[in-house]
């Protein structure tokens, strides 16, 4: 089951399913809001585990600047998106975490 282990309020979420890290950004572009969840790949956790919660800032807005939303973005999280797939999980853990006090494991 997904839940939540760190956030930046406002911002982005970090969840962990099982030994799988994903990091679901709120991402934004002129007018237009939208949410990204790209699962850390082995490079990404390695420097997590060194640079923890900033680094985790420093990702999302990477993957914010790179406005992958748009047709022809050339962002390497484009084809990452695993919102759709994942989007119904990544809600119900925000709303346990939230329900439990919105504090981070």
């Amino acid at each position: 089951m997904m839940e939540v282990v760190d956030h930046e309020p406002h911002w982005w979420f970090l969840l962990r399913d099982g030994d799988r890290l994903y990091l679901d950004v709120n991402c934004e572009h002129s007018f237009i809001g939208y949410a990204m969840l790209v699962e850390l790949d082995d490079g990404e956790r390695r420097a997590h585990e060194a640079g923890g919660h900033a680094y985790l800032g420093r990702l999302a807005e990477d993957i914010n600047a790179g406005a992958p939303v748009l047709r022809d973005s050339r962002s390497p999280y484009r084809d990452r998106n695993l919102s759709r797939s994942l989007g119904p999980a990544v809600t119900d853990a925000v709303r346990r975490w939230r329900a439990a006090g919105g504090t981070a494991p």
